[in-house]
C-alpha cells in the first residue's frame, strides 16, 4: 500500500494535541513512565504472576513508528530536524494510509556529513516547510503514543527537544529487541530488515524510498516490530509491559539517550 501524506503545514492546535507542560525535562518524564512498565513486567515474570495480569496484547496500545534525520548532536542545542516521518499503527501493523512525512527547512545551510542523506540538499531543504509550521501536527499524532524506532532513544532526544511538551507513553526500541533475540551479524536497520526477509515489504510500502530517509526507516521499524514480536513470542502476543521489559533486556551502554549522532 502506498503511503498517503498529510499536507505539510496542516496544523493541530496544542489543545487538540493534549500537551501537558511540566517543569521536568521530557527525557526524565518518559524514563520515569517507562521504568514503571519495565519494573512491573520484571516483577510479574520473577513472581511467576503473568496469569494475574489483565491480558491485553501489545498492539492494543496506541503506537507510532517514528524516524528523524537531523544535523547531528555535535550541534548541541542548535541541532535541527531535517526530515521526520511518523506512521501510526492499526493493531499490530503500521497504517500507511495515516503516514506523515516531510523534509524540514532548518533555516541555515547544512554541511555535508556522513549521516546526512545525499537527497537532503540545501536546495531541497530551502523549499520545505519550517519546523514551526509542522510541529503541532507531529505533536497531535504522537502525544500519548508509544514511540517505535530503531535506536529510538536518539530520535527521542531530538524530538523532545523540539517539542518540549510532548509526552509519549514510552519508547520501544527494535534495535534492543533484535539484540535480546540474539540475531546474528550487524544489527543496523537495513541488516535486520534483510535478515527477517522484510526488504520487499518495505520497498512495496515505500516505492522509491531508500534507507536513511525518514519514511523508509520509520516504515522499516514499524514492519520490523511485529516480525520480532512473532519471532520472540510465537504462541501468544506479549503485553506492552512484557514487550518493554524484553526490549530493556537488549540495552547496551551506547544506547543512552544522549547518543552522539542521529543516523
Amino acid at each position: 500500500m502506498a503511503a498517503t501524506f498529510i499536507k505539510a503545514g496542516t496544523r493541530v492546535p496544542p489543545s487538540a494535541a493534549g500537551l501537558q507542560l511540566t517543569g521536568r525535562r521530557p527525557r526524565d518524564r518518559i524514563l520515569d513512565h517507562q521504568r514503571e512498565y519495565i519494573e512491573q513486567g520484571r516483577d510479574a515474570v520473577i513472581a511467576g504472576k503473568d496469569a494475574e495480569i489483565e491480558y491485553l496484547p501489545w498492539h492494543a496500545e496506541p503506537l507510532a513508528a517514528v524516524d528523524l534525520e537531523g544535523t547531528g548532536a555535535q550541534d548541541g542545542a542548535s541541532e535541527a530536524i531535517l526530515e521526520i516521518a511518523a506512521v501510526p499503527f492499526s493493531g499490530p501493523a503500521p497504517n500507511l494510509a495515516e503516514a506523515y512525512s516531510t523534509v524540514v527547512n532548518p533555516d541555515r545551510p547544512v554541511p555535508r556529513r556522513p549521516w546526512i542523506s545525499p537527497g537532503l540538499t540545501d536546495t531541497t531543504l530551502a523549499a520545505a516547510p519550517r519546523w514551526d509550521s509542522t510541529a503541532d501536527l507531529v505533536a497531535g499524532m504522537l502525544d500519548g503514543r508509544w514511540i517505535v524506532g530503531h535506536n529510538v532513544g536518539v530520535d527521542w532526544r531530538l524530538l523532545s527537544r523540539r517539542i518540549p511538551g510532548l509526552r509519549a507513553a514510552g519508547l520501544i526500541d527494535t534495535l534492543r529487541l533484535s539484540r535480546a533475540e540474539g540475531l546474528p551479524g550487524p544489527l543496523g536497520l537495513e541488516h535486520v530488515v534483510d535478515a527477517l526477509d522484510l526488504g520487499s515489504a518495505v520497498r512495496d510500502a515505500v516505492p522509491g524510498g531508500q534507507p536513511h530517509r525518514a519514511l523508509w526507516d520509520a516504515v522499516a521499524a514499524g514492519l520490523l516490530l511485529p516480525a520480532l514480536v512473532e519471532k520472540i513470542w510465537p504462541e501468544r502476543a506479549p503485553t506492552i509491559t512484557q514487550l518493554v521489559a524484553r526490549s530493556d533486556a537488549g540495552r547496551q551502554p551506547q544506547d543512552a539517550l544522549d547518543q552522539d549522532a542521529l543516523f
